[in-house]
């Protein structure tokens, strides 16, 4: 199963998903992130976040949901509605939901409140991508409708 976690810039947030999910995933499950107007570079703190984790920066890169390896099974917006962001819309039949995570990049303030709000956009996402592959898998792969009910049920999840 591939899933792809969208966002606007593909800078932070996507890039923290799908390098924590690849990193956690068991096999025959992979991720790819995306964004629909990528920045072209990933966030260094973003990088700095995944290596002080333990968990490879390797072959992560911005890149626009029109260039993706192959298709989603599964789509995961992390937009934050609340910040006034719009999610771009995925087109096809593939599940999707929203794991609305307000934005790091736009945080101001000093280099210890930028951090945190990195560490904590980092933090949610990994206690949903857990929550995710606590489920039993191999049989939600075959139950789309449940699967479905999952993953929303997981959006509202904090550490």
């Amino acid at each position: 199963m591939n899933i792809l976690f969208l966002c606007t810039g593909n800078s932070c947030r996507s890039i923290l998903a799908e390098a924590t999910f690849n990193h956690l995933a068991p096999a025959g499950w992979h991720a790819m992130s995306a964004g629909s107007k990528p920045t072209g570079q990933v966030h260094l703190r973003s990088l700095a976040l995944l290596a002080r984790e333990g968990i490879s920066t390797e072959g992560y890169y911005s890149k626009s949901w029109e260039k993706l390896p192959v298709t989603p099974d599964i789509v995961v917006t992390v937009c934050s509605s609340a910040a006034g962001e719009t999610c771009p819309a995925y087109l096809g039949s593939v599940i999707r939901t929203h794991w609305g995570v307000e934005d790091p990049a736009h945080v101001t303030g000093t280099s210890e409140e930028i951090d945190l709000a990195f560490l904590t956009a980092y933090r949610i996402l990994r206690t949903r991508i857990e929550a995710f592959l606590a489920l039993p898998l191999d049989e939600l792969a075959n139950d789309r409708p449940r699967l479905k009910l999952e993953l929303d049920r997981i959006a509202s999840l904090l550490p």
